[in-house]
């Protein structure tokens, strides 16, 4: 397990690294996961070359510490993930990045040109959306207030979001769960598709077979791959690995 110091309090993030060849890859995981559980599989998949690879727990989540502190928007992630990269030597990347991960991972891209080489979204959050107390995921866990949600409004979202999901939700802290899907919901400024819409890097986004991202034509005039995955839902790397590994190699540099 390698990590950093990512946040003045001293809090670090955590990963682990797999060996390889530079360029690194960065895999980034989606709300209310980690990335080692949704990654090795792929990450260690015979059909990918070995390069360095870096399956790395944004603050809050998984392995890595729960500041207090820490305001757990899109930014404020996109920043203290920069700085964890940084201590790790990493340059010119190829970042995979799921749901809200990709959302974050875009937001590096805007920030920190020299640490992302090319951009790989996995069903990722692009816009703004409503908070919606019937949903499970972000839309249901952004309807709560902050304090309401660590006292009670978990437990609804655990029994909503089913055992799968919260085998890796539940070693999120509540407060940055919370701040995240609040985030998340509102978006950035500018929002995660016009950033998107503006990297002048590879670019490319994944999606399951017959649900195209809002605005896919929009995408691939901007020269996004817009690319479909065959028996996948939203956790596509987990749903069918081997059409995903077939996939990231005709991607990855």
């Amino acid at each position: 397990m390698h990590d950093a110091i990512v946040h003045p309090s001293g809090a670090r993030m955590r990963w682990v690294e797999l060996p390889g060849a530079e360029p690194a890859r960065v895999y980034v995981h989606g709300l209310g996961a980690t990335s080692a559980p949704y990654y090795a599989q792929v990450a260690a998949h015979p059909l990918l070359p070995r390069n360095r690879s870096l399956l790395i727990d944004l603050l809050g989540f998984g392995i890595s510490d729960r500041p207090t502190d820490f305001s757990y928007t899109l930014e404020a992630h996109a920043d203290a993930l920069s700085t964890a990269l940084r201590a790790a030597g990493v340059e010119g990347a190829s970042l995979i990045a799921h749901s809200m991960g990709g959302a974050v991972a875009t937001t590096l891209a805007a920030r920190a040109a020299d640490l992302v080489a090319g951009l790989i979204l996995v069903d990722a959050n692009l816009d703004p959306y409503p908070p919606s107390p019937v949903r499970p995921g972000t839309s249901g866990i952004a309807a709560y207030e902050e304090e309401e949600f660590v006292a009670e409004g978990w437990k609804d979202v655990r029994d909503r979001v089913g055992p799968h999901w919260w085998s890796t939700m539940r070693l999120a802290d509540p407060r940055g769960l919370h701040r995240t899907a609040v985030s998340l919901a509102g978006n950035t400024t500018p929002t995660t598709r016009e950033l998107l819409l503006g990297l002048p890097i590879p670019r490319a986004y994944l999606h399951p077979d017959g649900d195209a991202p809002a605005g896919a034509e929009e995408l691939r005039r901007a020269g996004v791959q817009v690319l479909s995955i065959p028996e996948s839902g939203h956790n596509i790397m987990l749903d069918n690995p081997e059409a995903f590994a077939q996939t990231l190699r005709s991607l990855l540099p």
